[in-house]
């Protein structure tokens, strides 16, 4: 079983947010996949389908980003998912806008969503996905600019980073984490 989780917040306010890049990105792999996410477990809203051999979960957190792993915990132990079948997409300030970088283990760079998986794993070796949001213009605290919408200029970079983080999902049903890494870093 391999498990997709996109970090985000839920709720309208939220909805295409930089800091909701996670959310959009399976909802970019649930159109692609023709997996719909419509189950609802440990405070998570997920989906679930076999492809090929491999049977494949979509899950958003429905926690708010910073207790994120109150609801992938559970549903790891529930399904008996192990670290190296989790892939965690999320927003990241010190990458530049729609650029991705995949990573087996790190730490969590001050992103509140993977301290909390972190703390609630026990480990910082799980596969990511960071998708570069950026940093806000001198001034701007940090708050107001992850929960801000894209500026024009930046949706074109955000949509590629979108579909090349859908496509790196899509390989890695085929191959290992590592091998697609090495393709989309």
């Amino acid at each position: 079983m391999k498990l997709v989780v996109g970090l985000g917040n839920p709720g309208k306010k939220y909805e295409h947010t930089r800091h909701n890049i996670g959310f959009d990105i399976i909802d970019r792999c649930a159109q692609e996949l023709d997996l719909p996410l419509d189950k609802q477990k440990f405070k998570a809203i997920y989906g679930e389908k076999r492809i090929g051999s491999e049977k494949v979960v979509l899950l958003k957190p429905l926690t708010y980003m910073n207790l994120s792993g109150e609801a992938v915990r559970p549903f790891m132990d529930y399904f008996n998912i192990s670290n190296d079948e989790l892939v965690v997409i999320y927003d990241d300030l010190d990458l530049p806008v729609g650029k991705i970088r995949l990573r087996k283990k790190g730490s969590a760079g001050g992103h509140n969503g993977i301290k909390s998986l972190i703390a609630h794993l026990g480990t910082e070796d799980f596969n990511r996905i960071r998708v570069g949001i950026g940093r806000p213009a001198h001034g701007e605290p940090v708050v107001h600019y992850v929960l801000d919408t894209y500026r024009k200029e930046e949706l074109a970079f955000m949509n590629e980073a979108a579909e090349k983080s859908a496509k790196a999902i899509e390989a890695w049903l085929e191959k290992p984490f590592l091998e697609v890494m090495n393709t989309f870093n």
